[in-house]
């Protein structure tokens, strides 16, 4: 039996009343900023800091988003953001992101990152002692 991927990090948040819409659900485009904090709190886990992470002379740049809305989230709820790397390229990786509400998925989300130098905007792989602490994550088999 295969044993479910535990996530790089949890992030709990509590949905703030400006984050809400005229229907008093959560507005669409704060999803993706939930998830990128969680991202950063990811990378705060692996490295420490964005700004140990960007010592190794590397950066990331979010190259595709699929949000998939499965309910909706409103004001003063508790959610919890979690992040699994899905899979890593030679100079992009793939995320998946949930958030949920008590257990309820609010939200299943894909985004491919593209590692980049950070003097030139353009893709390179990442360092190895970069790719080597994101390739541990994967799941194996």
């Amino acid at each position: 039996m295969t044993e479910p991927r535990r996530p790089i990090v949890e992030m709990p948040l509590r949905v703030r009343y400006h984050e809400c819409d005229g229907q008093g659900i959560v507005f669409n485009a704060h999803y993706m900023a939930y998830v990128d904090m969680c991202a950063f709190e990811a990378e705060k886990a692996l490295f420490g800091s964005h700004a140990e992470f960007l010592a190794h002379g590397t950066d990331v740049v979010v190259a595709e988003a699929n949000l998939k809305y499965r309910a909706p989230a409103r004001y003063d709820e508790e959610l919890v953001v979690s992040q699994h790397l899905n899979h890593l390229g030679t100079t992009s990786m793939i995320f998946d992101f949930e958030i949920r509400r008590a257990g309820t998925l609010v939200l299943a989300a894909n985004i491919r990152y593209v590692f980049i130098d950070p003097a030139t905007l353009r893709p390179a792989a990442p360092p190895d002692a970069v790719r080597k602490v994101y390739a541990a994550l994967l799941p194996e088999g």
